[in-house]
């Protein structure tokens, strides 16, 4: 079915369930296997005849939490000398598994770039700031630039800011001047999930949430 010369197959064969880490299953029935080792099964299918591009749908529904992190390490073995196309609406699987994105809607790329480029679609506009000697609210809501202050505990706080990058500078000196004894600060990137809703809403207000096709290069 793969094209696969015959004096050529039961190498590939050998090559391809080793590759998937399924070589000592050889004579158990599919069917008796997990749910994660079927999976494997499916990848050595697709990966026997060595093809320079593989395409996979949804390739850990299904699955529990340890098979899940299986498939997806190798998912990234198996894109290391080939393209690999991976299409899920799961945006916690596009986050462990790819490298650049394809978002696709009603036939139309909407958005097409890095991961990285995704991730950093939305500016901060939140930190994390972890002080021995807290502040109170009302010092905080008095830096110029911070519109909400929430208390993740006592001594961790979440401010959100209209600010640019530089509050970090400012909340820094502050600390200084007033003895806060900062020991840790951080701007929060944005979720996934918030691009994706700010992406959709941009392009298309008001239609169905568009589907995310990943791709691992």
């Amino acid at each position: 079915m793969r094209s696969i010369p015959s004096n050529k197959i039961k190498d590939a064969l050998e090559l391809a369930k080793a590759k998937c880490g399924i070589s000592h299953f050889s004579k158990r029935v599919l069917k008796n296997l997990s749910g994660g080792y079927q999976q494997r099964v499916g990848l050595a299918q697709a990966i026997i005849h060595n093809p320079k591009l593989v395409v996979l749908d949804e390739p850990t529904n299904g699955l529990d939490p340890n098979q899940i992190l299986e498939v997806r390490k190798l998912i990234r073995e198996i894109a290391e000398d080939r393209a690999v196309i991976l299409s899920t609406h799961i945006l916690s699987e596009v986050q462990a598994t790819c490298d650049k994105i394809v978002m696709i809607e009603h036939g139309e790329i909407v958005f097409a770039d890095t991961l990285h480029a995704f991730n950093n679609y939305i500016e901060p506009n939140t930190l994390i700031m972890e002080v021995d000697s807290p502040p109170s609210e009302d010092e905080l809501y008095a830096i110029e630039g911070i519109t909400d202050v929430y208390f993740v505990t006592k001594n961790r706080i979440r401010l959100q800011f209209n600010a640019g990058p530089e509050i970090t500078k400012t909340i820094i000196q502050a600390s200084i001047t007033n003895g806060w004894r900062l020991s840790e600060i951080f701007l929060e990137k944005s979720s996934l999930d918030g691009v994706f809703a700010q992406l959709s809403k941009k392009k298309h207000a008001g239609n169905k949430a568009p589907e995310l096709v990943p791709v691992n290069f």
